[in-house]
């Protein structure tokens, strides 16, 4: 599975409704893993965002449509990155030349 990096902020709405963001986060773990994925890690964060979320999908399809599932809902806004393993980073480098 890859590995995906969400860093998320919380929109006005999602400010007004923070006292139910647990439960907003439990949905989404629940929406990936019923996707084929799976939430690795969640930190919230001070600074230019408001929150991390590390996750594993089956590739960049069920990936993006976990990102706009989510953000649909007008709680937050997110930027997605896609994550390579040392591993892979190292065959990446290496197939330079």
């Amino acid at each position: 599975m890859a590995t995906y990096v969400m860093l998320g902020s919380w929109t006005e709405q999602g400010v007004r409704g923070i006292a139910d963001s647990p439960k907003r986060l439990d949905a989404a773990k629940s929406l990936l893993q019923q996707m084929g994925g799976q939430v690795k890690a969640y930190y919230m964060t001070m600074g230019e965002h408001d929150f991390v979320l590390v996750y594993e999908a089956p590739d960049d399809a069920v990936a993006a449509r976990f990102t706009l599932m989510t953000g649909r809902q007008g709680f937050i806004r997110s930027k997605t990155l896609k994550a390579f393993p040392e591993a892979a980073y190292r065959e990446i480098i290496n197939s330079l030349g």
